[in-house]
Formats: structure tokens, sequence, C-alpha cells
């Protein structure tokens, strides 16, 4: 199958329920929205348009009883067109005669086709789900005879919005919204890292904020990413807090960036899974479920005191896996530490949430077999984000949030405390 800028595979155009006649019972704006919908309908449906308002002014052909009074005669046809998006596309036009007036009756609906049918953000949504240019080609084209839309146009029409689109995310402004948390994940296409930022903000809503393309996970180009964030709007002065996985760039990067602001808590499953990953298939069962346990603990000390139990263990089964359980121990239970694993856990604990995009992201850029350039791969992932998005709800009890602003300011706090006992004291000089 062929799709915008490149050769790609997938899953064939979805089939529509009933059959077209079945369709062309709904309304007039129903049509209309199934014509701009699925573009390689177009013709089939617009012709089903004229068919219909030239049945409701004539009735069926050799109908004795005639609406109207049989005020309305049919009169042949006349070769037309109609605009979908950019192209003039032929059609054969029923004529319609008013008896009574001795003139030509003119349709309604070809009044409307011949405004313009625009393929908008539906064409959109539809290459992005696995609709095929060239399926569509072949359909329209084997109806107009060679003069429908062609798949280069369709391909250039999303180009163009993609363009829009990914200019339109980039641009995104942040001033209006309080954002207490954010979730940092990368994910691979065609080679390159794709960095995502997505937001938490106060009321509980997850908003996509930004990406950067990368080869790896390494601190400046995340810096530059958060850099964009802030200029855009973003602020972090009442405290964030930064989930990820265990990437040292990603650490580095929110430390340097958001300093004594930053709360970073490290996925607790991400870090499950690379203890694990030392282990024999004997014993990841065992030790997988006793890592959940020991982070489904309440309270810091009651997790941080069952993680210690197996670490103990650890050590006498695989030393290595020992090892990588303490490293960052204490970033994953940050959520403990600050007093809100209990309400905000379940949605906070883990990468999870980002996760779910990128999976949802996935499955639209897993259509592109071949990506072309940046310019390509920045549009697609553009367009899949904010396709994505409208699927996004808010988080778990939301109304538990302000606990997690008062903590992250106790926790600026201490910080601060911190900082102030470690600082060296400069004595001042004698002369």
């Amino acid at each position: 199958m062929m799709y915008p800028d490149d050769t790609t595979g997938g899953e064939q155009s979805p089939e529509l329920p009933g059959s077209i006649h079945e369709l062309m019972k709904a309304g007039l704006e129903m049509k209309l929205h199934m014509v701009q919908h699925h573009a390689q309908m177009a013709y089939l449906l617009a012709e089903e348009l004229l068919h219909d308002e030239m049945t409701m002014l004539t009735g069926e052909k050799y109908e004795r009883d005639r609406p109207f009074g049989g005020r309305y005669h049919r009169w042949g046809s006349n070769p037309g067109s109609v605009r979908i998006d950019r192209e003039r596309v032929p059609i054969r036009v029923p004529r319609v005669r008013d008896v009574e007036a001795s003139e030509e009756r003119p349709l309604e609906n070809y009044r409307r086709l011949r405004e313009g049918i625009d393929i908008d953000e539906r064409l959109e949504q539809s290459i992005l789900l696995g609709l095929s240019t060239r399926d569509y080609a072949g359909v329209a084209g084997s109806l107009l005879g060679g003069f429908g839309l062609s798949a280069s146009s369709v391909s250039r029409a999303f180009q163009e919005r993609s363009a829009k689109a990914l200019e339109a995310f980039e641009e995104r402004r942040f001033d209006g919204d309080e954002f207490l948390a954010l979730w940092i994940d990368g994910k691979y296409l065609a080679g390159h890292q794709i960095v995502i930022c997505m937001g938490l903000t106060e009321d509980g809503r997850k908003i996509p904020m930004g990406f950067v393309e990368t080869t790896t996970e390494n601190a400046e180009a995340i810096k530059g990413l958060f850099q964009r964030l802030l200029h855009r709007g973003l602020s972090f002065d009442r405290g964030l807090l930064c989930i990820i996985d265990g990437s040292k760039g990603l650490y580095k990067a929110v430390q340097e960036v958001f300093g004594e602001f930053a709360a970073i808590q490290r996925c607790q499953w991400h870090k499950r899974e690379n203890v694990t990953s030392y282990l024999s298939e004997k014993d990841k069962p065992t030790v997988r479920r006793r890592l959940q346990r020991a982070y489904e603990k309440p309270t810091y000390d009651e997790a941080h005191a069952a993680l210690a139990d197996v670490h103990r263990d650890l050590l006498t089964i695989n030393r290595s896996a020992a090892n990588s359980l303490m490293e960052g121990i204490e970033e994953t239970l940050t959520l403990h530490r600050l007093g809100v694993f209990e309400e905000l856990g379940k949605s906070l604990k883990t990468t999870n949430a980002i996760e779910s995009l990128n999976s949802q992201l996935g499955k639209y850029l897993r259509r592109v077999k071949h990506w072309m350039h940046s310019d390509q791969r920045q549009r697609w992932v553009a367009m899949g984000i904010l396709e994505a998005e409208k699927k996004m709800r808010r988080i778990n009890y939301p109304d538990k949030l302000p606990m997690l602003r008062a903590a992250l300011q106790e926790n600026i706090k201490r910080n601060r405390t911190k900082n102030a006992e470690t600082e060296p004291v400069h004595e001042a000089n004698s002369n």
C-alpha cells in the first residue's frame, strides 16, 4: 500500500457497515460527512445524493402516483463536476424539469457539491488509521476514468496539514496551566530516539507538551527540550514531580534544568524488570512478586525495609541483581517519601501513562515502513500524538492532587535546607 510520503504496509481500508443504499437513508448532513470521511467513496455518494434529490422530486421511474402532483419530470442528464478538496471531479448530473414553470429545476444537492467538500482532519485521521491512498486512487480512478483524486494529491494535502499540525504542536503555550508532574520517555523510530514529554495539570489533565529527535536519551538534547517548554510557558517554581525510567541522560537533564524544584520518581516497573533480567527463569516470578509487594507498602519505612529484605536475599542468588536493585532505589520511593503513595501511587509510580501514549503512537507509526527524512518523522509523530491525545482521560483521583502540590513545596524546602548545610563555608580573607 502507498501512504503519503512512503511505501508502507498496513491493514486494508475498513469496510463501511451495510450498503451504500442503506447509508443513503440517512440525512443529508450524514451523507456529506461520509463523503468527507471516506474519500474513495466520494463519487458514489455524490452520485447517490443527486439521484436521491431527483427521485424526491419526480418519484421512482415509471411510478404513477408522482410527488408534487407530477409537477417535476426527469429530463435526462448533463455532464458536470463537483469539487472534492482541490480537484474538480466529473459527474453526470440528472436534470429535472418543472412542467408548471416551463423551466429546469436546479438540484440543491448539486449546488452544495459544486461549492466543494473539503477533506479536512478526517483525512488525516484516515491516513493515520490506515487509509491507503493507493486503494483510494484505484477505486476513484476506476470510477472516474482516471480523473478522480490522485494519491499524489492526497499525499500533498496530508503533508501540508501535517506540517501545520507540527508547527501548531511546537508552538503550544502553557502559560495558563499549572503543572504538577512530567512524564518523560523515549521511543525508537527508524533508528532515531524520539523523547516525549507529557505534563499533568493540577486539575488532572494529561497534556503532551513536546518531543525531541535524538540518537539516544542524552542529557543535552533533553535539556534543549525542557528549555523550549520553559520558553512556551512551563513554570516549575512550585515544584515538579518528574517520572522517568532509569536513563542517566533523563536524570541529568532533569537535575540540571529544574534543580531543587524537581522530585524524581523512577519507574518502579522498569526497576523491577531490570532487577529480574539478571535472574534465571526459575527465580524471576518469586522475586518479581516480592518486589511488587515491597513497592505496594504504604509508607517509606515499610517499603524500604521490604526492599532491603529482598536485597539481602538477592546477594545469595545473584549479586548483579542485588546491585541493580540498590542503584537509584531512593528515587523509586519518591512518592513514598513525599507521603502521597497511597493516594496517587497507582497513576504516578510508573511511566505507564506515557507508555500508553507511545503505544497509541506506535499503531500509527508502524504503518510507515520506509522513513525518508527527519521532517517526515516529526510530522507523523506530531499527528500521532495529537490523535492519541483525543483519547486521553484525566488521572485517577484528581481531588488528591493538592496533596502532591503541598508535598512538592515541602520537598523544595528540604532541598534548600540540605543544600545550605552542604555548601562550603568561606572564611573572610584577613590582611
